[in-house]
C-alpha cells in the first residue's frame, strides 16, 4: 500500500499548478489532502479508479481536507464526533479490512498562539479518538499536524521556538501521542537526517534556500511498524507550499 499525504494549500489553486499530473505520477493506493479550501461543488475533479470523500468546512475557502483510494472502504466517518471540532472539515476516516485510514488537518495555533488554548483541547480530543479506533485495528494517520515535534524538524529551532508550530506546548502533546502507541515513519527510516523539510514560507525565498519545517506527517500504530516498507518527502513536486509525504506499507 502506498499512502500520499499533501497540504494542497487550497485545491482549486493547485489543479492550475500541474496537481493532476503530480496525482497521476505518485500513483498511490490512497492520496489524502488538507486544507483544501472549497465547499461542495465549486471544483469537478475526478480520477479514474478512485472514489473520492471530501469533509468541507462550514467556512468558506477554509481548512477541507478529501481522501482518493483506490480501495473502497468498509465505512467512512467525518470529523471526531464532537460538534466543537466538527465544524472545520479537518478529519476523514476510512475503515478498511485490517487497518484505519486517518487524515487530519490540525488546527493552527495561530500568530500571537490566540487559538493555543483551542488546540490543546483539540490534540486531548484528537488523540482520544485514534486510541479508540487503535483498540479496534491499526491505525495510519497523515496530515498536516502543524507542529515540528524536534529541533531537527525545522531550519531555525532557536528563533521560532514558542512560535506557533513550535510551542512547547504543541511538542509536547505530539511527544504524547507518540508515546500513547504511535510512530512517526519518517523519523522510524531517518531519525537523524537534518534538512528533511515538508513546508517552507513563501517568504524570504525559503523554498529555495530550504528553511522550512517537516509539520506532516504519517503515523502509524506501532503494530504496523514491521510492516512498514518505506517514508519519504517529495520535497521536488512543487503546487503549495508544503510537499506530498509518501508511506509504503507492505
Amino acid at each position: 500500500m502506498k499512502y500520499i499525504s499533501w497540504n494542497v494549500n487550497g485545491l482549486r489553486a493547485c489543479v492550475g499548478k500541474d496537481f493532476e499530473e503530480s496525482f497521476r505520477s505518485l500513483d498511490a493506493d490512497a492520496f489524502c489532502l488538507q486544507e483544501t479550501k472549497m465547499q461542495e461543488g465549486q471544483l469537478d475533479i475526478e480520477f479514474p479508479g478512485y472514489k473520492s470523500y471530501w469533509n468541507y468546512a462550514q467556512k468558506k475557502g477554509y481548512s477541507g481536507t478529501a481522501i482518493f483510494t483506490k480501495k473502497e472502504p468498509l465505512s467512512v466517518a467525518y470529523g471526531l464526533g464532537i460538534e466543537e471540532h466538527d465544524n472545520e472539515g479537518r478529519v476523514i476516516t476510512l475503515e478498511f479490512d485490517d487497518h484505519y485510514l486517518i487524515t487530519v488537518y490540525t488546527p493552527n495555533s495561530q500568530d500571537g498562539l490566540k487559538r493555543l488554548d483551542y488546540r490543546m483541547t483539540w490534540e486531548d480530543a484528537f488523540r482520544d479518538y485514534l486510541l479508540r479506533l487503535d483498540a479496534k485495528k491499526p491505525v495510519v494517520v497523515c496530515g498536516d499536524m502543524n507542529v515540528a515535534h524536534e529541533e531537527i524538524d525545522l531550519k531555525n529551532p532557536k528563533s521560532n521556538r514558542m512560535n506557533a508550530g513550535f510551542t512547547d506546548e504543541e511538542r509536547a502533546k505530539m511527544t504524547q501521542l507518540l508515546e500513547s502507541g504511535f510512530t512517526d515513519t519518517f523519523r522510524h527510516f531517518f531519525p537523524t537526517l537534518e534538512g528533511a523539510y515538508s513546508w517552507w514560507s513563501y517568504r524570504f525565498h525559503a523554498r529555495a534556500k530550504n528553511a522550512g519545517w517537516r509539520i506532516d506527517y504519517f503515523l502509524v500504530s506501532n503494530r504496523l511498524v514491521e510492516r512498514l516498507e518505506s517514508a519519504s518527502i517529495h520535497s521536488e513536486i512543487m503546487g503549495s507550499d508544503h510537499c506530498p509525504v509518501e508511506v509504503v506499507i507492505k
